[in-house]
């Protein structure tokens, strides 16, 4: 991606020095060089050296094959950077940026020679996103001017830069570093120091607890990963995702987070340690969390664990009717996916009102698809057409899957499943789209435990394509392939986990929320500051806060409390913030206020 190019004579810190061209320091490099700066590269290797310069040609070739840049603009670029193997080099530099490997000593040992060569007035920054900004300024001989700026990976493409700073900057170097951010085209973010800082402080956390649950055979690291991109809407699953940064990166980022937190979502999974040691640190070696087709392609190859393509689902039942019980937004929309695949409906509520509206409202959203020519108008009356509403759960007689979609209270539901147990045939299936509730609770409510499972639709269901089938420890494999054969025909994404709380999605998601509100509560970042973060440098579509007040601060406690009651671990013990705002009747935008405020509608 090209960034874009600055006024020819810039405003602020005009040269700057790279020291460590790796992937990260070539990258900053080029953004640099692009916004009209002059870049000297330094890194101990020649060979270093020679293939940031290699990989800034071919940057700037393939933008002026893409008529983004003139061929004068490109000879502009290149005569801005220089290498060197010296740090002597780095003496007329206004700002050097470290982006040596993680390590203490090396850094420490860059900014004692940096202390020898460049002038007093100059800043110098680290690239660090693991380690103490104040601990690094402690040692050089000029803290002031010592403070952390955190690019995010690819550097020309990722718009966030974290400023980072410790008690002793001096306000000016901030200022200049901001402003110098501002300059590149980039976001900054001004955070203090500690481990992980804003982005990584909370994406580090999520990626640790997703090894854990993969180490723990919990989830297929397959059906993780598309459980993540498909219910979050994330560009990468956690277990790709560090395969790309690094495991042992990973590793490292996270033993600096918990020697300060003291956290035990932020230890080490201990699957990290092992594949580090073994040296399958992702990506970059070629086998990680998955097998790569060689070192540093990102092309997945099978291995031992790769699931077979197109597996058929062997003593499948025939499903050809299904009852969706509730009235609410998601048993209408669960009704509409059914309809739409075919399926003959019955929608039961606890009247014959309720249920003709909850029909009434599937109407609306097929008008709308046919309005925006998403199906027309005779496949929108078709589909209407095979949804029977009902007052009474007796039409479920002849069905053979009855779904619930009702309240989330674990005595409901189970009051519901005795009734499902009454009137619905034998060898009926009996799902529960439950979100955090056991499902072996309302399996045992029923004469036949074997035929219950989960079914977590996510909302809107018609849009949602993920489905987490959960199994208990009583469910048939019959009625297991008897689901993921019927979430192919809806055209929905099936994934397996156990009957534990939160299953995939909501237990990665809500602690991630949840030390997001932690955060906020400890002063350390504002809303905007962190939801930015996320979004820029995680690629998330909502930040955190965002996505708590759509959701509903109510709902979100309900969950971050079922968590914490099932793992016992002090770390998901949701954050008082969180309390706060529920007890004064702050639930998000379905009160008009929440983190933020919302106008009334």
């Amino acid at each position: 991606m090209d960034a874009p190019l600055s006024p020819a004579t810039p405003a602020t810190l005009p040269t700057v020095a790279v020291v460590g061209l790796g992937t990260m320091g070539t990258g900053i490099a080029e953004v640099l060089a692009r916004a009209g700066r002059e870049v000297i590269g330094i890194d101990v290797s020649e060979e270093a050296a020679v293939q940031a310069v290699t990989a800034l040609e071919a940057s700037t070739a393939r933008g002026v094959r893409r008529e983004r840049l003139t061929e004068d603009e490109r000879r502009d670029i290149l005569s801005r950077f220089r290498t060197s193997t010296d740090l002597q080099a780095a003496a007329d530099a206004d700002l050097v940026i470290e982006v040596a490997p993680e390590s203490y000593e090396i850094k420490q040992e860059i900014f004692r020679g940096l202390d020898a060569v460049v002038r007093p007035d100059t800043i110098l920054a680290t690239g660090t996103n693991a380690l103490s900004v104040t601990r690094l300024a402690a040692d050089s001989a000029r803290p002031e001017r010592v403070l952390g700026l955190h690019f995010f990976n690819p550097a020309p493409a990722m718009k966030l830069v974290e400023v980072v700073s410790s008690v002793l900057t001096a306000p000016t170097a901030v200022a200049a570093v901001t402003d110098l951010a501002l300059e590149l085209g980039k976001e900054p973010v001004a955070v203090g120091d500690r481990p992980g800082f804003v982005a990584d402080g909370l994406l580090f956390g999520y990626l640790n607890q997703a090894a854990a649950m993969y180490e723990a055979k919990y989830a297929s690291r397959e059906d993780i990963d598309a459980a993540m991109k498909l219910g979050c809407g994330l560009p990468m699953g956690p277990l790709a995702l560090l395969d790309l940064i690094g495991i042992d990166t990973a590793r490292t980022v996270l033993d600096a987070m918990y020697a300060e937190s003291r956290d035990r979502l932020h230890a080490p999974a201990p699957v990290l340690k092992q594949l580090s040691e073994a040296g399958l640190t992702g990506r970059k070696s070629g086998r990680g969390f998955y097998t790569y087709a060689e070192p540093g392609s990102s092309e997945v190859v099978r291995d031992a664990q790769t699931p077979l393509a197109g597996e058929a689902a062997e003593g499948a039942r025939t499903i050809r009717s299904v009852g969706v019980a509730g009235s609410g937004t998601m048993a209408s929309g669960i009704a509409e996916v059914f309809a739409k695949a075919g399926y003959d409906v019955v929608l039961a509520a606890r009247s014959e009102e309720k249920a003709e509206a909850a029909k009434s409202r599937i109407g609306k959203s097929l008008s709308r698809s046919v309005d925006k020519g998403r199906m027309t108008a005779e496949a929108a009356a078709e589909t209407l057409g095979r949804i029977t509403p009902a007052g009474t759960y007796d039409a479920f007689s002849d069905v053979d899957l009855a779904l619930e979609a009702v309240a989330e209270d674990l005595e409901i539901k189970q009051q519901l499943f005795a009734t499902f147990d009454k009137v619905c045939k034998p060898g009926a299936v009996l799902a529960t789209t439950t979100s955090s509730l056991p499902v072996v609770a309302c399996a045992r409510a029923t004469t036949r435990p074997q035929d219950v499972i989960g079914m977590h639709f996510f909302n809107p269901a018609p849009a949602m394509k993920l489905v987490e089938v959960v199994r208990t420890v009583l469910t048939g494999d019959d009625v297991h392939a008897t689901v993921r054969e019927v979430c192919a025909k809806i055209r929905k994404h099936p994934v397996d986990c156990g009957d534990r709380a939160g299953f995939i999605v909501n237990a990665l998601l809500f602690p991630y929320l949840n030390n997001a509100i932690k955060m906020v509560q400890e002063h350390y970042a504002s809303l905007d500051d962190i939801d930015a973060a996320m979004k820029l440098g995680g690629g998330y579509p909502m930040g955190p806060f965002e996505l708590l007040d759509v959701v509903g601060l109510d709902v979100s406690l309900a969950i971050e409390k079922v968590l914490h009651r099932e793992f016992r671990d002090p770390g998901l013990a949701p954050a008082p913030l969180l309390e706060h705002l529920v007890a004064a009747g702050c639930l998000g935008r379905k009160t008009g206020r929440g983190f933020r405020e919302y106008a009334r509608r």
